[in-house]
């Protein structure tokens, strides 16, 4: 199994991950066109995928699918409340697998856990996608930590996770009101780096082999202090085996490839 971001930030969000022959979209913020080429350049035809998740329907990450779709149709995974409002932005004829959160289901070889996170959308989830043993957990767009989220996001592979806003860059900030601070920082806003580390301290453990971190504001957060906090976080825990790195919203990341499966001890 192997993923990639093709961009995370404000303007859009998109993550792919493939596993055999199976490869699927996370997202799909950016425009169509972004999203062609950034696959293009991780040497993918945005006509093979086998679907596409959604974690909920803001345009940051369901901007790109009405046009995407009409050269590359391909299945859209959603829950029935968020492809209920993603149908009435006109997006066309699309083939939709609707699914409650919280439910388990199959795409090709891999195994997909949905679960509820919070956030300011009609039924946010987060995703556990699963083959022979190598797990690859999401979470963006979650003002909040709850129990089960840490339940659903132990005994990961990689994670891919939100690192929103630094909490002091935040409340020093002069572009934003107070009033979006509010939103920003509610528990169903974004989650902050302190909210992350305290996530991290939960779940971290010695298979634990690469987190990404994502939809860092540019103007309240910066990569160098999220590497630098959690890399120290993870260092207190034992952990310094656990690969790092930024997503950011101008580039396509790396591949990241979780080639060892999850090891009960």
């Amino acid at each position: 199994m192997k993923f990639a971001v093709l961009g995370s930030g404000s303007a859009g969000n998109s993550t792919i991950l493939e596993c055999g022959s199976t490869r699927i979209l996370i997202d799909a913020g950016l425009s169509a066109k972004q999203l062609c080429l950034r696959l293009e350049s991780l040497g993918i035809d945005p006509a093979s995928l086998s679907g596409i998740l959604l974690t909920h329907e803001h345009g940051d990450h369901t901007r790109g699918l009405k046009n995407f779709l009409k050269k590359h149709p391909t299945t859209i995974y959603a829950t029935r409340e968020t492809a209920h409002v993603v149908r009435e932005q006109a997006i066309g004829e699309v083939t939709w697998k609707t699914f409650e959160a919280g439910q388990d289901f199959p795409i090709e070889q891999l195994s997909v856990r949905s679960f509820s996170i919070q956030h300011d959308a009609v039924d946010p989830v987060g995703f556990v996608i699963e083959s022979d043993g190598i797990r690859f957990g999401l979470l963006s767009d979650a003002g909040y930590v709850t129990s089960s989220v840490t339940h659903h996001l132990r005994s990961l592979s990689a994670l891919f996770v939100e690192a929103n806003y630094d909490e002091e860059l935040l409340e020093a900030d002069t572009k934003r009101p107070w009033s979006i601070k509010q939103r920003i920082s509610s528990r169903h806003g974004h989650l902050s780096n302190v909210q992350v580390e305290a996530l991290l301290r939960d779940i971290a453990h010695p298979d634990l082999m690469q987190v990404v971190f994502g939809h860092l504001s540019s103007d309240c957060n910066c990569p160098d202090r999220v590497t630098n906090r959690f890399a120290s976080c993870l260092a207190e825990l034992g952990h310094t085996h656990t690969a790092l790195h930024c997503a950011t919203q101008a580039e396509v990341t790396p591949w990241f490839e979780i080639s060892e499966p999850f090891r009960l001890v």
